[in-house]
């Protein structure tokens, strides 16, 4: 049986999308998540970005090993995604972490409306 897939979303769109995110990382989810960077005898963040992949526009948070076997290695963990449904419309994805496996938490939302879910909902946080 065939499910609907959408067809994609546009350049201009995307285009759109990305600077809207990129401003939300660097207006909201670092001051508010990654002020400073500390670094600790674990793993801990260094940074906050967005990566797409297809039509999923990943919120990722990238870390650094502060272990003695793997110092400075870094690695990403994705916590929050937007996958794209239609033109400014968007579901809400939760990476879970330990399995890597996504939950969809919203259907349908505009842009604003999913940036303001992820900024609100304490469950779409970074770690």
């Amino acid at each position: 049986m065939k499910t609907w897939q959408p067809k994609g979303i546009s350049e201009a769109e995307k285009v759109a999308v990305t600077a809207a995110c990129q401003r939300f990382i660097d207006e909201v989810l670092k001051p508010r998540f990654l002020p400073v960077i500390r670094p600790t005898q674990f793993n801990y963040p260094i940074d906050i970005q967005g990566k797409w992949r297809g039509t999923r526009y990943r919120f990722i948070q990238r870390y650094r090993s502060g272990i003695p076997e793997t110092l400075n290695e870094e690695f990403d963990s994705p916590f929050a995604a937007l996958d794209w449904v239609a033109r400014d419309r968007f579901d809400i994805q939760l990476c879970l972490g330990h399995t890597g496996a996504w939950h969809c938490l919203y259907r349908g939302l505009s842009l604003t409306e999913a940036l303001n879910a992820i900024e609100t909902d304490p469950v779409l946080h970074p770690l």
